[in-house]
Order: C-alpha cells, then sequence, then structure tokens
C-alpha cells in the first residue's frame, strides 16, 4: 500500500512553491476550497514517523494523520527547501524529531483539548 502525508496550502505556502515543478503536483480537495501536496511516504519511513510520534494514524485513504503541527509545518519547509515530494523531504524532517517533538510538547500547552460534556 502506497502512504502519504497532506500538506495543506495557504496562499503563502502556495506562493512559496508557484512557478516550480511542485506546483503541477498540487491538487484541490473539497470542491477547490482547499489545496494540498500530498507527500509520498515509503513503508520504512511510515514506520518511522509512527514509531517517533505515538499520536500519528494512518487513514482509509492511506494517508499519515495525527503527527503534530511541528512535524507538518517542517515538512512544509523540506518540500519548499528541496523542490520534491519524495522521501528526502520525510527523511529530513525526521533530522530534526527531537525539536519537532520539543515544540509538539508545547502544542499541547497552547492548544488544550476541548471541554466535552457527556
Amino acid at each position: 500500500m502506497a502512504y502519504f502525508i497532506v500538506v495543506l496550502l495557504d496562499d503563502n505556502r502556495f506562493d512559496k512553491i508557484k512557478g516550480t515543478e511542485l506546483e503541477k503536483e498540487v491538487q484541490y480537495m473539497f470542491g477547490g476550497e482547499l489545496r494540498c501536496l500530498n507527500v509520498e511516504v515509503s513503508e520504512e519511513l511510515k514506520e518511522k514517523i509512527l514509531k517517533e510520534f505515538d499520536t500519528a494514524r494512518i487513514d482509509s485513504r492511506g494517508a499519515i494523520t495525527d503527527v503534530p503541527v511541528a512535524f507538518l509545518r517542517e515538512l512544509f519547509n523540506q518540500v519548499a527547501d528541496k523542490k520534491t515530494l519524495g522521501g528526502e523531504v520525510i527523511e529530513g524532517v525526521l533530522a530534526k524529531v527531537d525539536e519537532i517533538k520539543e515544540l509538539a510538547a508545547k502544542e499541547s500547552e497552547f492548544l488544550p483539548a476541548p471541554d466535552i460534556e457527556v
């Protein structure tokens, strides 16, 4: 099975890849309301991601979800710098895993879970 991670593109991010080969890889979701890139992930790299981030999951499409926002931010930076959607961008992100985990720990402080009354 092929795996991928969706990188959402706001206007600022889209401007950073505009005019490059990556622009041809942009896909649209929700009737064209959202732009995204799908970064391919090998079986080996999928296992590393799942091992490093206990919240990460695989959905029915084969998309890796529930990774920290810091992971997704760094993934976009790697894509924009390397101008590719290949495995080297995932490897670049995993090379910074300690820094990402530190930032992810702060995310939970800033983004508390909502109170849900049962």
